[in-house]
Order: structure tokens, then sequence, then C-alpha cells
């Protein structure tokens, strides 16, 4: 909506932001706060499910299948990493039926459509951060203790919120016309569960593949985390991908999912509504 538009309305560009962001803000505290009424333990249940998983991989990878003795601080990482993508995971999951489970209130109300992935991503990141402090707290039990890379990590959420949220936009606005994207991103995020570095660490893979692997931005991201905040002595995301200019690879796909899911979600807006 143009300026001119605004001020015809009565409303100031700075007043439409704000009412923008008010809005998925309401929204996004809404659908966090609903996961878990009515639950005696409430948030707690979803921290349940990324250190009962890591339960699992750990006696698995690291005790029966001894994966990780060659990684220093495994069990740190493997809790970690499936955290991180796990957020990934429940953004673009969620976010590829969140027109179509809000198709009473887009039919009934008139408000930005973006309003409902941005929400969606937020409420995700409010779960991503109330973990993570859990997942420290584990960290630093377990030998890991803070340090000034650990700075690192909030910048690294951030082009993962980038990441997830591109994709989410992406699938939101073609899941109203194709129904069938729901089996087929399930079955994708579950391969690429397995394809990125999450039960492994990125040094396990043949070294001759080692550089195009970095280049996916979600092994690159994991790499740099291993880095940043487990293990110092590990190989950064520049030495992983094979240097410093390659990392324009993952840092474009990156630009290049938010900037697609941006333009694909905008162009359907406008027939959202009658689509549904």
């Amino acid at each position: 909506m143009t300026s001119a538009a605004l001020r015809a309305r009565g409303f100031a560009p700075s007043e439409e932001l704000s009412r923008f962001w008010s809005l998925t803000w309401t929204l996004a505290v809404t659908d966090w706060k609903l996961r878990f009424y009515g639950s005696v333990l409430g948030y707690f249940w979803s921290l349940a499910r990324p250190f009962l998983l890591f339960g699992v991989i750990y006696l698995v990878f690291s005790e029966f299948a001894k994966l990780g003795d060659d990684v220093k601080h495994y069990p740190v990482y493997i809790l970690f990493a499936p955290v991180l993508f796990q957020f990934f995971a429940e953004t673009t999951s969620n976010g590829l039926s969140s027109l179509v489970d809000r198709e009473h209130l887009l039919r009934k109300v008139r408000f930005p459509r973006l309003v409902i992935p941005l929400a969606i991503a937020l409420t995700s990141l409010f779960n991503l951060l109330m973990t993570l402090l859990a997942v420290m707290v584990f960290a630093i039990a377990n030998g890991v203790y803070p340090t000034l890379s650990w700075l690192e990590l909030p910048l690294l959420v951030a082009i993962l919120v980038v990441l997830s949220l591109g994709v989410a936009m992406l699938l939101s606005a073609l899941f109203v016309r194709y129904r069938d994207l729901a089996p087929i991103w399930e079955v994708f995020s579950q391969a690429l569960f397995y394809a990125s570095p999450v039960l492994y660490v990125t040094t396990m893979v043949p070294e001759s593949f080692q550089h195009p692997y970095v280049a996916a931005p979600l092994a690159a991201i994991f790499a740099q985390m291993r880095h940043a905040v487990i293990d110092p002595s590990a190989p950064p995301v520049w030495e992983a991908i094979g240097g410093a200019e390659r990392l324009l690879i993952p840092g474009g796909i990156v630009v290049g999912a938010f900037a697609l899911g941006w333009w694909v979600f905008h162009r359907e807006a406008p027939r959202i509504a009658e689509n549904l």
C-alpha cells in the first residue's frame, strides 16, 4: 500500500506499520498461549520433545553405535542441532497450512495477509528461545561454557528465521491452490532432517563432498554453530565450505528463498480469500 493511499485512509505509514506489527505480535502470543491452554505442565511439554529425542539419539548413536566418540561434546551438539532444525520444520510445516487453517478469519476480516505467516514464525521463535535456554543450561553442565563466540548464535538464529520465513511464505501461498504440498513437504522435511548435519557433524562427511555439502544453508548454519558455541577447535564454516567467498552460495540461497517467498505471497495475497 502506498503512502498516498495510507494518508487517504487517515493513517500515516508509521501508524500502519505499528498496527501491522501489533496484530502480528497479538496473533503470535495468542497462538503460543493456546498451545498450552488447559495443560497442567504447560510449556514444559514443549521441552520434552527435544530432550526425549536427544535421549534416543544419544543412546543409539553415542552409546550403541559409538558414532560420536571422535566428536568433542557430541551430546551437546545433538541437542543443539535438533532444536534448531525443529524450529525450521515447525515454522515451515505450520506456515504451509496457516492460511487454510484461518480460512474463517480471512473471509471475514480485512487485514494484511502477511501477518499470518509472520505470526507463525514468531510463535516458533518463542518456542526456540525458551528451549535454547534449557539447552544452554545442559551445555554448561557438560563443560561447554559461554565465550564471546556465543554472540554469533543470535546471528545464526536470525539467518535461520529468514530462511524459514521465506519457505513458509512460499508454501502457505501455494498450499491454497495445491493441497498436495502437505504430504510432499512432510516427506521432504523428513528427508532434509537426515540429509542435514543434525545427527552427525559436517566433518564426518567425506572430504570430496564436504564443500558442496556445506553450501546448503542448514549445513552451513550448523557447522558455524558447532564452531562458535560448542567446539572452537572445529573448522569454521568458511573452512568447511572451502573459502570465505563460497559463503555467497548459502547466503544467496537464503536471500533467494526469502525473496521468492515474499514475491509469490504478495502475488497471491489479493486472491487468497477467493481461492480458499
